[in-house]
């Protein structure tokens, strides 16, 4: 690559760069923490140095009132003498008696510049004088504050103080202003390290893991941390969701399977029965047998497709009504009398074990009867004893968070290790293949639970199945 074209490459990373979070925060955290420098640089040396002016105006006020007093008080030599020995002094100021010509009489002073006494009046605030100084064996020009006051005798008294020091804080200060312009230069550069190798990739990660969705990938997660910020809570709340876009897209995918193997049966019976009554001799009772047994068929597949359309709708999270309180209690009852016909048809019991107190469940009351009312249908078509009929029991204790729902049978009970795969969608194990069901009472009921926030659980009842719904699910 030549020349241009590696200059137009790093341009163009200049731009992509410019165009990041990271480098923009960092150039605003500067220009926020450079204007406040600056601002807090100039206001405190401005503070500083009217403070110190100050200082230097009440100091020479002081100096001038003090050898005013000692002149009225001694003379001339008193006040020669108090003027030395202020000179002598570690802070002394700056000092000079002349006589009416304009020669020092004493003082500290050894050349005043012309106008140090412009004029013959007093002056009233100091003002500054620039006057020669020598230091390290060279003369340097020097700033000072002075006043001057004239005697009766016509000789004339400087007071003064040099300013040196004021105009040292004010470097003091110029030279911090520069390292704190590089301090914030250096934690620019920081921020941006930090926001584009900590920062930036966890927002990546995000960003790749949405590319992974929308590529059919939902099996990846976002990594976390384990540090508990924002990033981590938001990494959580992403996992969950893939997880759980995850699984309804398994079970969309499952239940194309199960509906074009299961369906294929009874439609492949409805055909056949359809062509064994067309193929016979005619006979009015013989046709009307086949209509019948085709209507009975029919309304088991709409009775199917009806509970996968409730199913659907519940996982997608349609608005199923207000949750209003449900007394658990009071369906159980109504239940179990709905179904005590059928299981004495069948040669069994069902009996209802309601504890004290109230059984209160927040949700859709319609729904939870219909997942009881799965239960129990289970219970007394696979809950049959070796000896004898079906013994079904329902019992509910607790309320609330608190609220336990049983349905116990004396059957064969479901193996330990397809316990969790019978609440999927038409799952029916091999025992049960014969008697009539498509195999999604379970997963109407598993469904249900999780919109009233229950827990399903299958226990072994020793003998048969008892299926648990507990509350407390979050």
């Amino acid at each position: 690559m030549n020349a241009a074209g590696r200059l137009r490459t790093g341009f163009a990373a200049a731009r992509r760069l410019s165009r990041t979070t990271a480098v923009r925060l960092s150039l605003l955290y500067l220009v926020v923490f450079s204007a406040f420098a600056i601002f807090l640089v100039v206001a405190v040396t401005h503070d500083a140095a009217r403070i110190m002016t100050r200082q230097l105006h009440e100091a020479i006020d002081t100096d001038v009132d003090a050898l005013q007093d000692q002149y009225r008080s001694g003379g001339l030599v008193r006040l020669v003498l108090a003027l030395e020995d202020r000179s002598r002094r570690p802070d002394a100021g700056l000092f000079s008696v002349v006589d009416t010509a304009g020669n020092p009489i004493a003082g500290n002073v050894a050349e005043l510049p012309p106008g140090a006494f412009a004029s013959d009046e007093d002056d009233d605030e100091p003002r500054p004088l620039t006057y020669p100084r020598f230091e390290n064996g060279r003369e340097i020009a020097r700033v000072a504050l002075v006043r001057s006051f004239a005697l009766d005798n016509g000789f004339r008294v400087l007071v003064g103080r040099d300013v040196g020091e004021r105009e040292r804080l004010r470097v003091v200060f110029r030279k911090a202003f520069r390292y704190i312009v590089v301090l914030m230069v250096v934690i620019a550069g920081l921020t941006w390290w930090f926001l584009s190798r900590r920062v930036l990739k966890r927002v990546d990660q995000v960003a790749a893991a949405s590319r992974r969705i929308v590529d059919g990938d939902l099996s990846g997660r976002l990594s976390v941390t384990g540090s508990g910020d924002e990033f981590d809570r938001l990494a959580l709340g992403l996992n969950d969701m893939l997880a759980r876009i995850e699984e309804l897209m398994k079970g969309l995918k499952e239940v194309s399977d199960n509906v074009a193997h299961d369906l294929k049966t009874p439609l492949t019976r409805l055909r056949n029965r359809v062509e064994g009554a067309l193929a016979g001799e005619p006979s009015v009772e013989r046709l009307r047998a086949a209509l019948e047994a085709t209507l009975e068929e029919s309304d088991g597949l709409i009775r199917t497709f009806d509970a996968l359309l409730t199913i659907a709708r519940l996982e997608a999270g349609s608005k199923v009504g207000a949750a209003l309180p449900i007394d658990v209690g009071a369906v159980v009852g109504e239940i179990v009398e709905l179904y005590e016909p059928s299981a004495e048809e069948a040669g069994g019991t069902i009996a209802a074990k309601v504890g004290p107190g109230d059984h209160i469940l927040e949700g859709n009351r319609e729904l939870f009867a219909q997942a009881l009312a799965n239960l129990v249908d289970n219970a007394l078509k696979y809950g049959r004893a070796p000896d004898g009929g079906p013994a079904v029991t329902v019992s509910v204790e607790g309320s609330g968070d608190d609220l336990v729902l049983a349905v116990a049978d004396r059957g064969p009970g479901v193996p330990a290790a397809d316990r969790q795969r019978v609440l999927d969608r038409f799952v029916r194990l091999e025992a049960s293949r014969s008697a009539p069901g498509s195999g999604l009472g379970l997963s109407l009921v598993a469904v249900v639970a999780r919109l009233h926030r229950l827990e399903v659980t299958l226990e072994d009842a020793a003998p048969g199945l008892r299926v648990v719904l507990r509350a407390g699910r979050r």
